[in-house]
């Protein structure tokens, strides 16, 4: 059998029974945090230009808009996703050799599920399997050191999610993997420089494509199944060979996603609750601070602080503010949170955020690169333009595995994203069915999704 062969036929036998009691209570959170992010995003000005082709290209299909309307699974797939992923705010995966966000596999699964009538534990299945087949492409698989983005990822979890939503077959779903992977390898460019709208919708064109191979190769057409280990193929091309025994693994990477507490990069979490705690223990005034420092691991160096990803510093967009440690713990220190009100283009420059985040400088610890990424970890100082010093080590945040968030906190989170959209009454309605959501149908979850407008 193929590498594909052998994903297909995990994918194909995923099953709710297969998961652990604690992983099906982290199914839940993930996607009430999930859907929080995703109403939290309506009415943003990149998104109603989505949403405008959404609507120009036809709806009266078979899959809910989230906000109203239905539409054909690929574009609810693109448009939902793309709602999940544009605040920047969803959970994230740290994986040895790449980092992911697990929940942009939801919108296609979801648009999946809903198209044939799926019961909610096979959707938990079919979403669990796509967390689990990310996941461990971001372990093993060193394609972002090599210029691709997260997407890459995203191609063959989709496919193998969906596939299994669909109730697909071992043989075409491994088609639908081939498919996918042949057809969609994104570059890492859009997380570099300027960050432009992209990086929001990168990984929802992923998505995109991969369920519209999955239904492809479930009306017959084949794809290239040796798109792993064949000539030219994944391995080849991008990422070299590496190994995963899809006869051996099981649904439980979902134990290992972190839930993010602030708006911004997964990289930052750790930063961010620091310097609020120090602002917070020592009543830091911020136009007091002559500089801050912060020392963190190579990856989150790489990503935020200027490592590799362009300069940090320069800061015009949200998109680039988000990804910018500077300008988060500027923010973070002279407002107390970082939430979407952090990136209003007037908040963003606003001679304050600015002045201060040119006072942060981000460095790499040798010692702190060797904890991620069993840890977030980051070393704080905050030098007073009086001489005074206030230093902080941190290993992780609320949220992180190894300090996870309750059903409370995320349903905090939650109520506090999609509060301009909704009633308090669907935010209940919404959050007590995910509370049940083994015994509610893809559809009936995608109904109150749609209500979402109503309450707007």
């Amino acid at each position: 059998m193929t590498t594909a062969e052998r994903l297909a036929a995990f994918a194909a036998g995923a099953s709710y029974d297969d998961l652990s009691e604690a992983a099906r209570n982290q199914v839940k959170l993930l996607v009430l945090d999930t859907i929080g992010c995703a109403i939290g995003s309506l009415g943003a000005e990149p998104i109603r230009y989505l949403r405008a082709q959404a609507d120009d290209f036809g709806g009266n299909g078979s899959c809910t808009l989230i906000g109203g309307g239905s539409t054909a699974p690929d574009r609810a797939a693109f448009y939902n996703t793309s709602l999940v992923r544009y605040l920047d705010i969803s959970d994230g995966y740290m994986g040895a050799m790449g980092t992911s966000h697990p929940s942009d596999n939801m919108g296609a699964v979801l648009a999946a599920a809903e198209y044939a009538g799926a019961s909610g534990r096979d959707f938990m299945a079919a979403l669990a399997l796509a967390y689990q087949v990310q996941c461990r492409f971001c372990d093993l698989a060193p394609s972002e050191k090599n210029g691709f983005d997260q997407g890459l990822a995203i191609s063959y979890s989709v496919a193998a999610g969906a596939a299994r939503a669909l109730g697909v077959g071992p043989e075409r779903a491994a088609h639908a993997v081939a498919l996918s992977g042949a057809s969609h390898n994104p570059l890492f460019i859009s997380r570099t420089g300027q960050i432009s709208h992209w990086k929001g919708f990168a990984t929802a064109d992923a998505a995109l494509n991969a369920i519209h191979a999955v239904f492809l190769a479930m009306r017959g057409v084949t794809g290239p199944v040796e798109i792993f280990e064949g000539p030219r193929g994944l391995f080849e091309a991008i990422t070299g060979p590496f190994e995963i025994d899809w006869e051996s693994e099981n649904l439980e990477k979902v134990l290992g996603i972190s839930i993010k507490k602030y708006n911004a990069g997964v990289h930052s979490q750790t930063g961010i609750e620091g310097v609020i705690e120090l602002k917070n223990e020592h009543s830091i005034s911020p136009g007091e601070i002559e500089r801050v420092e912060l020392e963190t691991y190579e990856r989150a160096f790489y990503i935020m602080g200027g490592g590799g990803a362009g300069d940090k510093h320069d800061i015009r967009n949200k998109e680039t503010a988000d990804h910018s440690l500077p300008y988060v713990l500027a923010a973070a220190l002279i407002d107390g949170e970082v939430m979407p009100a952090q990136y209003e283009i007037e908040r963003i420059r606003a001679e304050d955020v600015q002045a201060l985040l040119r006072r942060v400088s981000i460095t790499c610890g040798d010692d702190l690169t060797a904890r991620y990424p069993a840890q977030s970890p980051v070393r704080l100082r905050i030098e007073m333009k009086d001489g005074t010093v206030f230093e902080k080590e941190k290993p992780g945040y609320e949220g992180f595995p190894a300090s996870p968030m309750s059903w409370e906190s995320v349903r905090g989170k939650f109520d506090a994203l999609c509060g301009p959209h909704t009633t308090e009454g669907l935010r209940g309605e919404i959050a007590d069915a995910v509370s049940r959501l083994e015994s509610v149908p893809a559809r009936e979850l995608g109904a109150l999704l749609g209500r979402v407008e109503e309450a707007s």
